[in-house]
Order: C-alpha cells, then sequence, then structure tokens
C-alpha cells in the first residue's frame, strides 16, 4: 500500500498543474478570426501549429482537428503559458522528427504512429517525456517550469 501512496502524490500533482490548462481547452466560445495568426507550418513532412497568445489565438489551436500529439508550455504556480521554448520531438530510434526554436506556448502535431521522446528546454532547463502516438485520441503532453525570467 505504500507504494501506492507515493505514486499518487505525483499522478495528482499533475493533475493538479493541468486543470487550468485543461479547462480553458475545453472551451468552444466563437473565436474572434481577426487576432488569429495561426498558420499551419511543416518541417521535415511533419504538419505542426504553433503559437496560442491571446484567448482567440489558443482556442483556435484548441479546436483544430488532425493533430495526435498537443503539447502544452507553462511556467510558475499559475500555469502562466509560455513561448520561449525549444522543442525537438524525436522517433524511439533518436532521429528528430521536428526542431523548432522559441516556440509556443501550444505546439500541435500530426505524426505517425509509434513511440516518441519529447524534449523541451527554456532557459536551458530541459523536460523530457515520451508520448506514445497511435490512431485514436491525442497525446496530450504538458512542460513546467518554475517561474524564472
Amino acid at each position: 500500500m505504500k507504494r501506492v501512496t507515493s505514486l499518487m502524490l505525483p499522478v495528482a500533482a499533475v493533475a493538479i498543474l493541468m486543470f487550468p490548462l485543461m479547462a480553458q481547452a475545453t472551451s468552444a466560445e466563437p473565436i474572434e478570426s481577426a487576432g488569429v495568426q495561426v498558420q499551419q507550418q511543416q518541417q521535415n513532412g511533419i504538419n505542426y501549429l504553433s503559437g496560442g497568445i491571446g484567448l482567440d489565438e489558443s482556442r483556435a489551436i484548441q479546436q483544430s482537428a488532425g493533430y495526435n500529439l498537443h503539447m502544452t508550455f507553462a511556467v510558475g504556480a499559475q500555469n502562466l503559458y509560455t513561448s520561449d521554448v525549444d522543442l525537438v520531438v524525436q522517433k524511439a530510434t533518436g532521429q528528430p522528427v521536428l526542431n523548432l526554436n522559441q516556440i509556443g506556448p501550444l505546439v500541435y502535431a500530426q505524426l505517425p504512429p509509434g513511440k516518441y521522446t519529447v524534449v523541451a528546454t527554456r532557459n536551458g532547463e530541459v523536460r523530457r517525456d515520451v508520448a506514445n502516438v497511435g490512431s485514436g485520441a491525442a497525446s496530450n503532453l504538458v512542460f513546467h517550469w518554475d517561474w524564472h525570467q
């Protein structure tokens, strides 16, 4: 029982950190398209969206269909979005498929099914996670840093 309890604390902490971000993602309010500058981009044959500065832009990305890896970058106790992240998405073999600089706070990618390692770096601090991308629901990764200017 001790082992189960020790695993529940990190799971609960992640859920608490993600709650404000997930609450934003569920909004279906109308988007003022005049203020939205998000356009699909491509690197190494991988389509992706990056942005989310401002409420309309973040909603536009969150409502985009067809992207099977959703990444969110946040800082501080209030989980404020940050857009100064360097990102590398690698296949299980270590081959990079996306290598993006100074992006965020949201990045959505269309990847072939498989296992990917995602490395996000902000101010020299590295965060790493693994995504198993398939044909079902999108994989969601949230990267969080303490507040540093």
